[in-house]
């Protein structure tokens, strides 16, 4: 598969990674408000979001800081590993429909010009590249009832603002509100342990395409 195939599935499959939020110099620094030190050992959320100006359905199984589980619109499943504390990582993605399992990792998603981190995958935001401003604001007037306590903030980059509702017990944000619309909504949390089969890959019958090993042959 040349690496111009490989672009083109991978933004197909990973275009949904984050609910990206824009962003210039500020007060409060994003890395701060939104951390995942003391985030829960357990925790699976679904959220519906808007992107390409269509609406999505997320669920999310996030094992601390080792794994992370994904599941989009239940066409495209994701399976992410990394040593805590380590920048890189390994991810399965799995198109359900075409049934093909991609293996790629940080290192080349960046080469390729897709810039995921872990903290995207697993906290459902983005952190912004450049310049921002973040404040703490009071929840915009079109907000819709969040989940549960959150506190607001507002991250603007020029003319953009966008809001976001954090729970910081759950270190996610349970409402993204940009141009007056609600993009980013989570609609169910719990922390139960999860089962062993959650992150059991099942690609039986799946062609396999390894990105990192053929992007390096190219």
């Amino acid at each position: 598969m040349t690496t111009f195939s490989l672009r083109r599935l991978l933004i197909g499959l990973l275009s949904m990674a984050a609910v990206p939020v824009g962003a210039a110099a500020a007060p409060l620094r994003f890395e701060a408000v939104f951390r995942a030190a003391g985030e829960p050992a357990s925790l699976h959320y679904r959220a519906t979001f808007r992107s390409g100006g269509g609406a999505h359905r997320l669920e999310v199984w996030r094992d601390g800081d080792r794994r992370i589980k994904r599941v989009t619109d239940g066409a495209v499943e994701t399976y992410v590993m990394h040593r805590p504390g380590d920048d890189n990582f390994q991810m399965q993605a799995l198109d359900l429909r075409k049934r093909i399992n991609t293996h790629i990792d940080r290192t080349t998603m960046y080469r390729m010009g897709n810039f995921t981190d872990w903290f995207d995958l697993g906290h459902g935001v983005r952190m912004p590249k450049g310049v921002y401003q973040l404040t703490q604001t009071a929840a915009p007037a079109v907000a819709t009832k969040p989940l549960a306590d959150c506190d607001w903030y507002t991250l603007t980059q020029g003319a953009r603002r966008t809001q976001l509702c954090w729970d910081p017990s759950n270190r996610l944000p349970l409402l993204i509100v940009s141009g007056g619309l609600t993009i980013w909504q989570i609609t169910a949390i719990d922390r139960t342990p999860f089962k062993p089969s959650v992150f059991e890959i099942n690609d039986k019958g799946f062609v396999r395409v390894d990105a990192v090993r053929d992007t390096e042959r190219d």
